[in-house]
């Protein structure tokens, strides 16, 4: 934390070393976070750079209250969800429809994927979906924020992690027996 406050002190100052310092100090982490709500590894790294521009622009709003890495993922997810947005290949996928909520199962497939694979699969999920999933199981937003956020219900938004609970219980499912078949297949 004292290395954190003295890094900021120092990039307040326009200091560009200490700037990239922290650049490089989560850049890394925040790119995964950024594409999580993208498609592509591009518009990631648009959303990052973007997002690190508010970060410099905002940093003397930080109150060392909590973890500076906490403040600058809000950051960065509220960055995506903006370029989502404004961002016209997103705009289709982003629409809400108003169906009647499905309700949410204690399904859980008896798998466990590394991180990369079910990465794979929540990329997988239309973007309206993968935003939600994101907000709510990944950074833990409750649904009346992620309605907040979005402009949308609650319900619309529990509805929306629904499906995209039940599509990805779906394929992870489809995943193990699929796993399970090429087991048995092996010589």
């Amino acid at each position: 934390m004292e290395q954190d406050k003295a890094l900021i002190k120092d990039c307040l100052k326009n200091n560009r070393a200490s700037q990239q310092q922290l650049y490089l100090k989560y850049a890394e982490v925040m790119l995964g976070v950024c594409y999580r709500y993208t498609k592509s590894i591009t518009d990631a790294e648009d959303v990052l750079q973007e997002g690190f521009i508010r970060v410099f622009k905002n940093l003397e709003q930080y109150r060392f209250d909590g973890e500076l890495g906490a403040w600058i993922r809000r950051i960065m997810v509220t960055t995506a969800l903006n370029f989502l947005k404004r961002n016209a290949k997103y705009q289709n996928d982003l629409a809400f429809d108003k169906i009647e909520m499905h309700p949410v199962t204690n399904e859980n497939p008896e798998v466990i994927l590394n991180t990369k694979e079910l990465s794979s699969l929540i990329q997988q999920l239309p973007t309206g979906y993968q935003t939600i999933f994101n907000l709510h199981a990944v950074e833990g937003y409750s649904h009346v924020e992620i309605g907040t956020m979005l402009g949308i219900t609650d319900g619309t938004s529990r509805s929306q992690y629904a499906r995209a609970r039940a599509l990805m219980v779906t394929w992870v499912k489809k995943y193990y027996s699929d796993s399970k078949l090429q087991t048995y297949a092996k010589p």
